[in-house]
């Protein structure tokens, strides 16, 4: 029955059908003999002969997934639907993550009226076909209708959801439903939930917040209400101290550059440090003197060696950042827009925000970030790391010891960027 599959694939008619009678001279009810009669049965326009010989094939050997499609195809032929779903859920219990019975079953319960209920299996088939597979001929017009009926149900369920919460939506700050209003996203499939991937230490049972609320952080206002300085003091070192800026990405030869490589050792994405790696940048530092002081005011990680940490970042026009993580979610992350042009955007896991120069945010670094700037003109930010508030007193110095003696142990060996 091989041969004769084969034979079938290759057009040698002849061939096929000789290898099929010496099947049925030797097994005339055998599962496979009685599914490559019940197919020609069916071509040939006899459809309730070809239900009857699959239906003894299935018979004798009811764990066959094919043998289970065949029959809800002739099934289909017949406008049996009921008894086709049937055949189709018996192949999905063999194989529930079957694609090309995943999309029968959603087209099945869409021509049953079953509109709802085939939204949510499309969404099943299109979660096991993924986004990248290659896909056999002819399935490629069932994914393409599977996305336009996943997005259609979506939109249809949006609206249903939305006429019944209206009120409630109305009674509420938008501060106050921001993980709702994410919870639905993610419920839509309009968003993914992108998790904490820290590349150095991941501290458990902390929230993994992509932006953070601003009432976290009392100190922040007072540091806004700094902006206009902190501009002036930026404005003047670009002007009278360019050659202060180093490549932010610099990256030593022998390391792996991944998404790294455009802008290793650029200045498209520049630093002007006032604080590195725990160590205060006395020429740059003293060149600025009330950006120094606001930072003071701010719960800054003190890490020998490691933190605090506080630069302008300088990104010039028409650059992007690509998608990256941070070293750890013991600290956070705050950028204080200075100078900002349209066309300047942040992304955070699935929370993409414009820079407005005055508003700060605090955001954790260790869920995947980009930077984009669209516009002809540099985009100039405060950059620094504070402490996550939510590590205790204890929690801290026991994280500042042990970064400390990481930093230690490999610079022993003279690799002593762990990359915090």
């Amino acid at each position: 029955m091989g041969a004769c599959e084969r034979a079938v694939g290759e057009g040698r008619e002849s061939d096929a059908l000789r290898f099929l009678k010496d099947g049925q001279v030797l097994l005339p009810e055998h599962p496979l003999v009685l599914q490559e009669l019940g197919r020609r049965a069916l071509v040939a326009g006899e459809p309730r002969a070809a239900r009857n010989l699959l239906e003894q094939a299935v018979a004798a050997e009811p764990r066959h997934g094919p043998l289970w499609l065949q029959l809800a195809a002739t099934l289909r032929v017949l406008a049996l639907h009921d008894a086709e779903l049937e055949a189709l859920d018996r192949a999905l219990t063999i194989d529930p993550k079957h694609p090309i019975a995943l999309l029968r079953k959603a087209a099945l319960l869409d021509l049953m009226g079953k509109r709802r209920n085939a939204t949510r299996v499309y969404g099943n088939a299109l979660a096991v076909v993924g986004t990248n597979s290659r896909l056999p001929p002819g399935m490629e017009t069932l994914v393409q209708e599977a996305r336009r009926r996943v997005e259609q149900g979506a939109a249809e369920l949006d609206a249903y959801i939305s006429e019944r919460v209206v009120e409630l939506r109305a009674a509420h700050p938008v501060a106050d439903r921001h993980r709702f209003e994410r919870c639905i996203d993610l419920l839509l499939g309009r968003a993914r939930l992108h998790e904490p991937q820290p590349t150095f230490m991941r501290f458990p049972h902390l929230r993994d917040y992509e932006f953070y609320e601003r009432s976290e952080f009392p100190w922040l206002e007072a540091l806004e209400a700094r902006t206009a300085e902190i501009r002036e003091e930026c404005l003047a070192v670009l002007a009278g101290d360019e050659e202060g800026l180093e490549p932010y990405v610099a990256y030593r030869d022998g390391l792996p550059l991944n998404q790294w490589r455009e802008l290793n050792n650029s200045r498209r994405w520049s630093a002007y440090f006032l604080w590195k790696n725990g160590v205060r940048i006395d020429g740059h530092a003293d060149r600025c003197p009330r950006t120094i002081a606001a930072l003071a005011a701010t719960p800054q990680v003190d890490i020998p060696a490691f933190g605090p940490t506080g630069f302008f970042s300088i990104l010039d026009a028409k650059t992007h950042i690509p998608p990256h993580h941070g070293a750890t979610n013991t600290r956070l992350t705050v950028h204080v827009p200075l100078v900002v042009p349209p066309g300047c955007t942040f992304r955070v896991g699935g929370d993409t925000r414009p820079w407005r120069a005055g508003e700060a945010w605090v955001f954790d670094d260790t869920i995947e970030h980009e930077a984009r700037n669209d516009s002809d003109a540099p985009r100039a930010i405060l950059l620094f790391d504070v402490w996550n508030p939510e590590l205790s007193a204890a929690e801290r110095d026991l994280v500042r010891a042990a970064t400390h003696a990481l930093g230690e142990f490999f610079d022993a060996e003279g690799l002593p960027d762990i990359g915090l």
